[in-house]
């Protein structure tokens, strides 16, 4: 089954390096949900955060379950090695 823990890790990544977290010193939920601090989160964040959304959502999506989810931020496996 398709995961989007790779999308995941990059947005959490991308959270932790950000100002919001460093700098200011709040936590992770914060920086995501408040409106306020959402200005001190760099746009990538905000682009990860979306494309993790859209993984999430495709997982859920009938359409999509039988050909898989595109950009599921997994590391694909090559069988030809």
């Amino acid at each position: 089954m398709p995961s989007c823990a790779g999308i995941r890790q990059e947005f959490v990544d991308c959270i932790l390096k950000s100002d919001c977290v460093l700098v200011n010193r709040n936590t992770v939920q914060e920086c995501v949900k408040n409106k306020e601090l959402k200005d001190q989160v760099p746009e990538k964040c905000h682009m990860l955060a979306k494309s993790l959304f859209e993984c999430k959502r495709g997982l859920l999506d009938m359409r999509k379950r039988t050909r898989g989810v595109p950009s599921a931020g997994g590391v694909h496996s090559n069988s030809d090695d």
